[in-house]
Order: structure tokens, then C-alpha cells, then sequence
């Protein structure tokens, strides 16, 4: 664990660091100290832009001799690279011109200036022909994407990088870009997407510059828990010998799943419960947690009258060791929003299932298409006689 978290990017434990000193639920306390490690990163890799943007927005406090301090390093800096690519040009071979733009590209991507970096990005590529090189280059462009929370800049990242493959590739990259395309499709829920994609990586899983491999599990059974059926969920995630190696390192995580699936309700809402700060204070689940809590209990809830026709609500906030005015107003929400297939008799306090059926409704669904069809070539008919 601790190994994995040494290959994590610099540039992602700043970015996180950063989300939780904009969170509110943050304590203050907590605050001071990321504020410090923050200072700390910022200053360890002279990322004066970042700097002054962190202390326009109060975040951190303007030093100014610190500032001119790290200007004056990047500008030795840039000086030597451009020494080292003009020297290159005119000595060396194209593989050591393209070194040397590659090293300045990353300098820019330390120092957090995303412009530069993705200008100096280009003109690397430009000196590029391998395809592997020109993968990593697309990595390189969506941990940017990824440190800013760039959607636009990854989103066109990643159509480029299936491009490439189609020219050829590696199954190490493209099994890396399979992890990158899933925190993508999490970060703009998506979540099936994103459930499909780190099922298939979860033995090949290389990816630890983004988050160690934990925290790839533990994003793995949230988006797994409310994207798969039970049986999928049994085979892929349950029993997953992978996951049943790490999920006891992430608290609450492994309650959370079993007792989903072992229909113990009240053991999993006490575990869900342990979860949501952790989902709460996640930079990329954070937007989506109102929708994420909403669709974990439309699961559950389904998944408990799933065994039933009629059964009372005493009944059922027994087994969710909840009252029954909680259930009362929490399953009129849902079945309101037409997520659970049930309707309340209040006066006899009894939940009535009403579950679709299937056949059915693929018999309206083939009448109205049929319904369609003839009404197009009704009007076809007419300008044909005419």
C-alpha cells in the first residue's frame, strides 16, 4: 500500500489536498495542516502560477519572496532545457530532440502551468512517430485534464488515444487508458460505463500515478453496486478474489457490499452510513453524491420488494431499523419519481408491488413502432401517387 502510494503522482495528492481545503465538512483543524502540505508541494515544485492563482483565492498566503524565488528556477530551468534542445538540433539525432522537448513538456507539467505544457505537449508529438510514445504523450495530456478537472480537454484526450490504438498499441497502455476512460465516465456519471471498464481492469491494473489500487476498489464497488444485477454482482464483484484481497483495507466498504447482498439492511445502511463522508470528500465523486445516494437506496429498496406481492411497512422498517414514517416519506419520493414499482395503501399500512411486465410492455413498445411504420408509409404512398 504504502509502495503504491509513493507512485502516485505528485500532481493528484495536491489535487485532492486542494478539493478538501474548499470543503466545508473539512474541520478547520484539518485545514491547517493540508494548507501547510499544500504551501509545502507548491513551493517543493516551483509552481509560481498555481501559487498566485492559490493566493488570489485566499487559499494560500502571498510570499512574495517565495514567489520570485520560484520564477527565477523555472526561468534556469527553461534557459538549460532550450540550451539542451538547440544543442540537439544542430548535434544530435531526432530520438534526442525529441528527449529534450519531452523533458521541457514535463517541466511545464510540474510546474502547473497547463498552457505551456499542453503547447509544449503538441510540439513534442510533432517529433514523435512510435505509437507507444505518442500514448504516453495522451497520458501525460489527461493527467492535466484530470489535476484541472478538464472534461473538455479529456474527453477529446481519450478519442484521440482510441485513434491511435486502431494504428496499433500495447495491452499495458491500453488496458492503463481502459482505468483513465472509467474515472472519466465516474466523473460524468456514467456509472455503468465506469463499473464495466474497472471490472475489466482489475487484474491488470498499472495505473497507480492516478490513485493507488485501494481506492481502484473502492470505486470499482460503488459503481458496481448500482450498475450490475445481483447474479453480475455475485460473480464480477462479491467473489472476486482481487477484490477480496484489498476491500478490508477501505472501512466500511466490505459491510456495505456483503450485507447489500445478503440482504442484511440493517448492517448495510450502518455501513453506507460509515461511506458517505469518505463519498462525500472524494474530488470526483463529490458532485454526483445527492445522485449517488438516491440510486444506492432505489437498489436496496427494489431489492427488498423484489421477494414480495404485498408486504406491510412495519414490516419493512424493521428490517431497515428505520420508522415507519421514514419509510413512509422516503418510498413516496421514489415511487413519485417512478424508480420503485409499488404503490402505499396507508390505510391498511401495506406496501403493494406492481413490477412491470416485461412481455407486455415489449408488445406496446412492438404496436407503437408498427403504429409508426404504417403512418410513414402512409404519407410515403402519397407522394409516390402524386
Amino acid at each position: 500500500m504504502e509502495a503504491q502510494e509513493e507512485k502516485q503522482q505528485p500532481q493528484f495528492v495536491l489535487a485532492n489536498k486542494l478539493f478538501l481545503l474548499r470543503q466545508p465538512d473539512v474541520p478547520d483543524i484539518e485545514k491547517v495542516r493540508l494548507r501547510e502540505e499544500v504551501f509545502a508541494s507548491v513551493k517543493a515544485d516551483d509552481m509560481a502560477l498555481l501559487f498566485e492563482t492559490l493566493a488570489a483565492d485566499n487559499v494560500l498566503e502571498m510570499d512574495q519572496a517565495v514567489l520570485d524565488s520560484m520564477r527565477s528556477k523555472i526561468a534556469e530551468e527553461l534557459k538549460k532545457l532550450d540550451e539542451k534542445i538547440a544543442d540537439a538540433e544542430v548535434n544530435l539525432g531526432e530520438s534526442e530532440v525529441r528527449e529534450a522537448h519531452l523533458a521541457k513538456s514535463l517541466l511545464y507539467i510540474r510546474i502547473s502551468d497547463k498552457e505551456k505544457a499542453l503547447e509544449q505537449l503538441k510540439i513534442t508529438e510533432s517529433k514523435t512517430v512510435a505509437i507507444g510514445q505518442k500514448m504516453d504523450l495522451v497520458f501525460y495530456t489527461l493527467q492535466l485534464g484530470f489535476f484541472y478537472m478538464d472534461f473538455d480537454l479529456i474527453s477529446k484526450s481519450l478519442d484521440k488515444a482510441k485513434n491511435l490504438f486502431e494504428e496499433g498499441g500495447d495491452w499495458e497502455r491500453k488496458n492503463r487508458l481502459k482505468v483513465y476512460e472509467g474515472l472519466y465516465c465516474m466523473a460524468t456519471r456514467n456509472f455503468k460505463k465506469a463499473a464495466s471498464l474497472f471490472l475489466d481492469s482489475i487484474s491488470t491494473f498499472t495505473t497507480y500515478e492516478i490513485f493507488p489500487y485501494d481506492t481502484f476498489i473502492f470505486y470499482t464497488v460503488l459503481t458496481s453496486i448500482i450498475s450490475l444485477d445481483r447474479v453480475s454482482l455475485k460473480q464480477k464483484v462479491v467473489d472476486a478474489p482481487e477484490i477480496l484481497t484489498v476491500i478490508k483495507k477501505v472501512p466500511h466498504l466490505s459491510e456495505f457490499l456483503n450485507s447489500l447482498y445478503e440482504c442484511q439492511y440493517k448492517s448495510f445502511f450502518s455501513a453506507f452510513a460509515g461511506l458517505t463522508e469518505q463519498i462525500k470528500l472524494d474530488r470526483y465523486l463529490h458532485p454526483h453524491f445527492r445522485f449517488y445516494m438516491r440510486e444506492i437506496r432505489t437498489v436496496v429498496y427494489s431489492q427488498f420488494l423484489e421477494s414480495y406481492k404485498s408486504v406491510t411497512m412495519e414490516a419493512m422498517a424493521t428490517a431497515f431499523g428505520v420508522t415507519v414514517d421514514f419509510i413512509d416519506v422516503e418510498l413516496s419520493r421514489f415511487i413519485a419519481a417512478g424508480k420503485l414499482h409499488c404503490k402505499i395503501d396507508k390505510v391498511a399500512g401495506v406496501l403493494e408491488t406492481n413490477r412491470p411486465d416485461a412481455k407486455n410492455a415489449l408488445y406496446q413498445s412492438t404496436i407503437k413502432q408498427g403504429d409508426f411504420l404504417l403512418n410513414r408509409i402512409q404519407k410515403l404512398s402519397r407522394v409516390i401517387d402524386l
